[in-house]
């Protein structure tokens, strides 16, 4: 494993935990405006809030990782396209120059 993905890992196993927390948090904040909750009720909600919270985080961040694979696939395809024109361009101009050199040194 690469020093680039070990930092990938770590960054995405921090974030990942600050979800959690996140998510930890909003349950805790959305059972204390049901006070007639009992303990084992307040438990539970709590439980399903966080449960759903991290469901709704991991599928939206599974998009993203999806939507910038794609976006990556189609910046190397135009990176490729433009670099495959400016080294054509490059061919051209030296064919050019070195025509005109070979023009004027024989006159």
């Amino acid at each position: 494993m690469s020093s680039a993905q070990a930092i990938n890992e770590i960054e995405g196993y921090l974030l990942w935990e600050a979800e959690k927390d996140k998510a930890r948090t909003r349950a805790q904040d959305f059972c204390a405006a049901m006070p007639w909750l009992t303990d084992s009720q307040r438990e539970e909600v709590e439980r399903l809030y966080r449960q759903d919270h991290l469901e709704v985080s991991r599928a939206y961040l599974k998009r993203i990782a999806a939507r910038s694979g794609e976006l990556r696939a189609e910046y190397e395809g135009v990176y490729r396209v433009l670099r495959r024109r400016l080294a054509t361009a490059f061919v051209l101009a030296v064919a050019v120059v070195t025509v005109a050199a070979v023009v004027l040194t024989s006159r």
